[in-house]
């Protein structure tokens, strides 16, 4: 069985990333180590600096995932910037923010860099086109998933299972996967 090192210390992703590689034969060995975040607009130069400083500093090829939500009334806020939007204010406060909005359009996009020592990192984009919903539904999967809603029902609502099938993760996954055979 392939092995890959996917250095992260968000549960919820590494959870994804597990389940999504295990089904096309590939462990996947969590690395909480992390990496300082360069401060850019955009994800694919953060996940690219974030998998070769990874691989540098381990001496092995690595996988990382950056990844944010993009709300088209907030200017694409918070973007790069969603796991901090998430741990200071959280789901609420950007209700709130979006509380007069009618245009409710937003786009989950996950980056996977991937590196080896030596050489330049890659990167595989996924996109998710949905709505920001009114309120928080459902308990399934984390962060921003409970209120981003795709083909009527919210992240939060539809089981990391189903999820999984279509999430701007596993498309991102599926672009790294193709590329890997």
């Amino acid at each position: 069985m392939r092995k890959i090192v996917f250095v992260t210390g968000n549960k919820g992703k590494f959870s994804e990333v597990k389940d999504i590689l295990a089904s096309k034969g590939i462990e996947v060995i969590q690395n909480k180590d992390g990496y300082p975040e360069m401060q850019e607009d955009e994800l694919e130069p953060i996940a690219a600096y974030g998998a070769k400083l990874t691989a540098e500093n381990l001496g092995m090829p690595v996988m990382v995932d950056d990844s944010g939500l993009f709300i088209k009334a907030l200017n694409g806020f918070p973007g790069p910037y969603s796991a901090f939007v998430e741990n200071k204010l959280g789901n609420q406060k950007v209700l709130k923010l979006m509380e007069n909005e009618e245009d409710r359009a937003a786009s989950f996009k996950s980056v996977i860099g991937y590196c080896e020592p030596g050489k330049e990192p890659l990167t595989f984009t996924g996109t998710v086109d949905g709505n920001i919903d009114f309120e928080e539904k459902g308990s399934g999967g984390f962060g921003y998933d409970p209120i981003f809603e795709y083909k009527g029902r919210t992240f939060g609502e539809w089981g990391d299972e189903e999820k999984n099938k279509v999430s701007h993760r596993r498309r991102a996954l599926d672009k790294f996967l193709e590329w890997l055979q």
